[in-house]
């Protein structure tokens, strides 16, 4: 029973952490939220570019986008929030 307790405290706080809803394809050493740029500005920028949006998240402190690009192309990008730039994705 302690055993079960401790893991579930482990899981927990891995959890509020953000641990595990990272996917680990990017990171970004973001800072706090309050400096980061509003997602509605990525969203533009994007879609200036000729970018369907369809979701944008947060990932492992960047901004994650799922999108079609100008060219058709499904795509999943991840931009630092503070910057709007794009992010290296460490491929599976």
């Amino acid at each position: 029973m302690k055993n079960l307790l401790s893991a579930i405290v482990a899981l927990v706080a891995l959890h509020a952490s953000g641990v595990c809803l990272a996917t680990g394809l990017a990171t970004c050493d973001s800072g706090p939220q309050e400096t980061w740029q509003p997602q509605s500005k990525l969203e533009k920028q994007l879609t200036d570019k000729g970018w369907q949006v369809r979701r944008i998240k947060i990932d492992g402190g960047c901004y994650e986008v799922y999108a079609i690009n100008e060219k058709g192309e499904r795509v999943e990008a991840y931009f630092h929030p503070q910057t709007l730039e794009p992010v290296p994705t460490k491929k599976e």
